[in-house]
């Protein structure tokens, strides 16, 4: 399994609410090795506290057992906003 995204900036609401919508287990692996389960909350809270060091936001990629969930992640890391929303 490779990663399909690496998080560098991203707006944390957007992308909690494209987790939401995937069928599978979605992982979030830190530069030290942590691996966390995205679809469970209590591994959100811890990841997203690890991701965000200092006020900044720190380097960690994203892997993903459904590849329907690949293509929503990139999508949304690609355009920058949730499936499905509008512009304008």
């Amino acid at each position: 399994m490779s990663p399909i995204m690496n998080l560098h900036d991203i707006d944390v609401a957007e992308f909690l609410d494209v987790l939401d919508t995937c069928e599978g287990n979605v992982y979030l692996v830190t530069c030290e090795g942590d691996r966390l389960n995205l679809k469970s909350n209590l591994c959100r809270l811890v990841g997203l506290t690890k991701l965000i060091e200092g006020g900044k936001i720190a380097e960690a990629s994203i892997f993903c057992d459904n590849t329907n969930d690949e293509s929503k992640l990139f999508r949304f890391n690609f355009f920058g906003k949730a499936e499905g929303t509008q512009v304008g």
